[in-house]
Parts: structure tokens; C-alpha cells; sequence
């Protein structure tokens, strides 16, 4: 079983993050990593019923609050079953808000091995990457942005060869 959560508690309320989460699939505005990894892309404008996915990750949304929560199910095709979620909550003070990103699923399959190996890493980084900017959007840029280990910029050279494109 897979539970993997990344989440940032950011100095602003609940409203100035989630309008950034309805921009997710515009390429202009997003606060997608876009300069490191592959845009998302839908078949159409997000919400329940797009299909789409990044790089070689493909997802079906199942679920859509605007300014709250987008939940992607993965495609049956992939070698993880399961769903992954952005939302924005509430944070625990008055005036704060909570971005937090959760993959809950299993793997089958080369999945088994892939996931603990390679995928993990890659998608670590790149939820790190993505809650770095959403705090520079917001105006509260970390402190010490998030940095890929030795590990990550390996596999992400050699998905770029293999893909032909950012990973």
C-alpha cells in the first residue's frame, strides 16, 4: 500500500492558494513546475471526466471543488491503482492555509519495483518543486527551496532520454 503525503502550511488563508489550484492546467498561470517536469495536460479544461495526465502518468479526474480539491484516479492501465489529490484546507491558525498532495493506492506488477526504486523519488521531488511554487505565488517564497538529491537528478536524465522530454 501506498500513502504518501506532502503538504505545506503556508501564512495566508484558504482562498488565495485554492484559486491558484483552479489555474493548474494553464501553462501561463500554473503553478504546475512546468520549467523542471512535464506539463499536466487534460483532454479538456479541468474537472470530473478530464483524462490526461504528465510525462508517462496517466489519470482520469474523478473529483473537482473549485478553489478546494481536484482528486485524479488513476488511468486502469497504469501499474498504480489508486488516486492522487491536491487540495487546500484550512490551516491550524486563523489566516493560514494547508496545500497537501496524497497519493493513496497500490502498485502491481513492475510497479512493485518501480515505485520504491525510481517513481517515489521522481514524484517526491516533483510535489516539493510544485508546493515551492505555490508559495512563491502566494508571496511567501520557502525559506530553503527544495533541493533533488543526487539520485533524483539521475533518474530524471535518463527518463529525459527515454522520453524524449522533461520527466
Amino acid at each position: 500500500m501506498i500513502h504518501n503525503v506532502h503538504e505545506r502550511e503556508l501564512p495566508v488563508d484558504a482562498a488565495t492558494p485554492g484559486a491558484l489550484l483552479d489555474e493548474l492546467l494553464d501553462p501561463d498561470r500554473t503553478i504546475w513546475p512546468v520549467n523542471r517536469w512535464p506539463m499536466i495536460a487534460m483532454d479538456r479544461p479541468l474537472g470530473v471526466g478530464a483524462r490526461g495526465g504528465h510525462g508517462p502518468i496517466r489519470y482520469d479526474c474523478t473529483a473537482y471543488e473549485p478553489g478546494r480539491l481536484v482528486e485524479f484516479t488513476f488511468s486502469p492501465k497504469m501499474a498504480l491503482k489508486g488516486t492522487h489529490t491536491l487540495e487546500v484546507l484550512p490551516g491550524p491558525r486563523p489566516g493560514t492555509a494547508i496545500v497537501r498532495h496524497t497519493v493513496a493506492g497500490r502498485t502491481v506488477g513492475t510497479m512493485r519495483l518501480l515505485w520504491p526504486l525510481v517513481i517515489r523519488w521522481m514524484h517526491d521531488a516533483l510535489l516539493e518543486d510544485l508546493l515551492d511554487r505555490v508559495a512563491v505565488a502566494v508571496g511567501h517564497p520557502p525559506a530553503r527551496p527544495a533541493r533533488w538529491s543526487p539520485w533524483v537528478r539521475l533518474c530524471h536524465r535518463l527518463f529525459e532520454r527515454k522520453y524524449g522530454a522533461r520527466v
